[in-house]
């Protein structure tokens, strides 16, 4: 039995009482008079919330769907008259940091699913109405049934996000994927453009369409023609696995080709793999068969350009006991991450090599063989399920994801040791997997991450890459301990934390644009002159960018109201083709591609963006800016900037985050933009 399994049987034994609860609930709300329905509402909201956050809750709640409504859950509220809802208002409610709000809307969706599938026979609604009502809603609200929560949800709906995807997997499962199709395919591509290291929520959705293309029961129309490079990627890159034909068979066929078939098997996967950013089972199959068949098989089929082949033929040993020890059909995204390794050429550091060869052998202690398993399974070794992780975020890291969790710090802190100082990067985790602890310094006094009090995440976090699995508990209670040494300081504690936290070369000047005690902006204009003289190449002597900066922004939603505050990476600045300067940067929020409101939308490709960086031209992340370091040393011209300039960027914050955070100071700079 697999820990998916025990999951699944945990949470049936949970889903019973809690079943029977509910009914007690529907049964008194069905007997209390009109006045007093509403006070009977809270324990089925409570419990239909416990419900909706186990496996198979979704299910148990449709089939209750028609017995709430002939109870009077909706009497009295707008979802009372379905015939009237509009999908697009779905967006708001789903969103909602009202819990009764969100289980309101939830429990709708599942009674008009019930009618969609001709099982409830409603007197206001026709299966065909409601059929292509969950239509639409599905469309409209794609990021629920495929991102990950937003930092905007997670901010102000914490785990109620999570009840809003299991809803949208199980409307998409009963409905059909092939309604919102070709706005699926769509959203998978970009979502790969910026290259992830978990593609896992991917691989399932593709694997759905697949599944929906194959059915004969499923009519796609016209839709659903551009998935064919994506399903061929991981079913079928290359004639000798077209009709996906599993990895026994494939590995039989292998053995019998020549030299010059192998060859057009390695071309074909590589094209594949570095179109797509996917790896397919059978990749792993040809990889392990190619050891023994010469270096330029090897090359061939991790894609390289003459830098990779170099470096693989330099390290030609380590590269043989990585594949063997990691590569297997669970683990094959680490061929991509090795290919973009050794692409990279870090294996030139010193040090890199022999942490590596480290790595492959590293003795897991027990805690962190226990969290891989829990985390994946147990079909490959938890040594090769971190040794894939490893190379994933070496190759990849602007690919880390901080998952469904308050820790863009730690997240941050990964990406930019696997960008800048991937040797540092290895030895935490080495601390980390083998040791179950990991020691930093903060101005010269130790800090363990197993004495330290507990850290911003309020629980242990598993939605994440094999890596942060085991590092982030450890960096998040660091992080947060560094940050209660700063109490009584006066101003903000990242001032010190980020220079400790990240490394030697996070600038020791610091500006903030807030006051720390009141939350009300202060000093903006200089601020904004000091970021356009420390960074801009037109004010800063075109001195680029060398280290990763840390920064923070004021993340805002679609109607640029403030969220939060939102650690990311200054990665470069540089004119883009359209010759807008642009700052390009690092989001640990897993989705980069966000809508902050006020025409800022954050760009993740087609605008010079490597894969993984997010960009916005330099005005407008100015305008989300609200912490940044630089180097004390290096000053650029604070007096070239052009009022017009920084009036444009004012004129952002006062429309968004700062509206409400304005000192007596600012009221003439609003006036004026007013006037302009």
């Amino acid at each position: 039995m697999t820990t998916h399994d025990h999951d699944a049987s945990s949470d049936d034994a949970r889903l019973k009482p809690l079943l029977d609860k509910l009914d007690d609930a529907i049964a008194i709300l069905a007997d209390a008079p009109d006045f007093a329905k509403p006070g009977k509402l809270r324990r089925i909201f409570d419990t239909a919330r416990r419900i909706m956050l186990l496996d198979g809750g979704c299910t148990a709640l449709e089939a209750r769907a028609q017995t709430l409504e002939d109870a009077g859950l909706f009497t009295g509220t707008d979802w009372g008259h379905p015939q009237t809802l509009v999908p697009s208002l779905t967006t708001l409610s789903l969103k909602s940091p009202d819990t009764d709000t969100v289980i309101l809307e939830a429990l709708s969706e599942l009674r008009l699913l019930k009618v969609a599938m001709g099982e409830y026979a409603h007197p206001q609604v026709s299966s065909e109405q409601a059929h292509h009502y969950l239509t639409q809603v599905l469309a409209i609200n794609l990021e629920l049934l495929f991102s990950a929560p937003s930092e905007a949800e997670r901010e102000t709906q914490g785990r109620l996000a999570t009840i809003t995807r299991s809803l949208f997997a199980h409307l998409a499962e009963r409905i059909g994927y092939e309604h919102v199709m070709d706005k699926l395919i769509d959203e998978i591509w970009r979502i790969l453009q910026q290259r992830p290291i978990q593609v896992e929520p991917v691989k399932r959705m593709i694997t759905q369409i697949a599944a929906c293309r194959l059915d004969p029961d499923i009519d796609l129309g016209t839709s659903g023609q551009g998935a064919d490079r994506l399903i061929s990627s991981l079913f079928g890159a290359t004639q000798a696995c077209r009709e996906d034909p599993g990895v026994d068979v494939y590995a039989q066929r292998l053995a019998s080709m020549d030299s010059g078939a192998l060859q057009y098997e390695a071309t074909g996967f590589a094209r594949a793999m570095h179109d797509t950013g996917l790896v397919s089972p059978y990749h792993t199959i040809l990889l392990r068969h190619l050891l023994d068949q010469g270096d330029h098989l090897l090359s061939e089929a991790l894609g390289l350009s003459s830098t990779g082949r170099d470096c693989l033929l330099c390290y030609r040993q380590l590269i043989q006991a990585i594949i063997e020890e990691s590569v297997h059909p669970a683990t094959a995204q680490g061929i991509y991450g090795l290919a973009l390794m050794l692409e990279r050429g870090i294996l030139y550091q010193l040090p890199v090599a022999p942490a590596l060869w480290r790595q492959v052998a590293l003795p897991l202690s027990a805690w962190s063989q226990e969290r891989l398993t829990l985390a994946y399974g147990d079909v490959v070794s938890p040594q090769a399920r971190l040794l894939e992780g490893v190379l994933c975020m070496l190759g990849m890291p602007l690919g880390i994801g901080q998952g469904n969790n308050p820790t863009c710090q730690s997240a941050r802190a990964l990406s930019m040791w696997a960008y800048n100082d991937p040797d540092y990067l290895l030895q935490m985790v080495a601390w980390a997997a083998r040791d179950d602890e990991i020691i930093m310094h903060f101005e010269g006094q130790p800090i363990s991450s197993m004495a330290s009090l507990s850290g911003v995440a309020t629980e242990l976090p598993i939605d994440l890459d094999p890596v942060s699995l085991l590092v982030v508990p450890h960096l998040d209670r660091i992080y947060a301990e560094m940050g209660r040494r700063c109490i009584g300081r006066e101003g903000d504690p990242h001032r010190w934390v980020n220079p400790e936290f990240h490394g030697w070369w996070s600038g020791r000047g610091f500006r903030i644009n807030v006051d720390v005690a009141t939350g009300q902006i202060t000093g903006l204009e200089d601020f904004l002159r000091h970021f356009y003289a420390s960074y801009h190449p037109y004010y800063n002597g075109n001195q680029p960018l060398i280290h990763p900066q840390p920064a923070g922004i004021a993340v805002t939603d679609s109607s640029a109201r403030f969220i939060g505050w939102h650690a990311i990476s200054l990665l470069r600045v540089a004119l883009d083709p359209g010759d807008v300067m642009r700052a390009y940067f690092y989001n640990p929020n897993n989705d980069s591609g966000q809508d902050w409101g006020d025409g800022v939308e954050v760009s993740t490709a087609g605008n010079g963006e490597r894969f993984g960086e997010a960009s916005l031209p330099f005005e407008q992340f100015a305008s989300r800016l609200y912490i940044f370091h630089y180097d004390p040393l290096e000053s650029g011209e604070l007096a070239s900037i052009s009022q017009e300039e920084l009036d444009r960027v004012i004129g952002h914050i006062h429309r968004s985050w700062g509206a409400d955070r304005l000192q007596a100071d600012s009221l003439q700079t609003i006036a004026h933009n007013h006037r302009r």
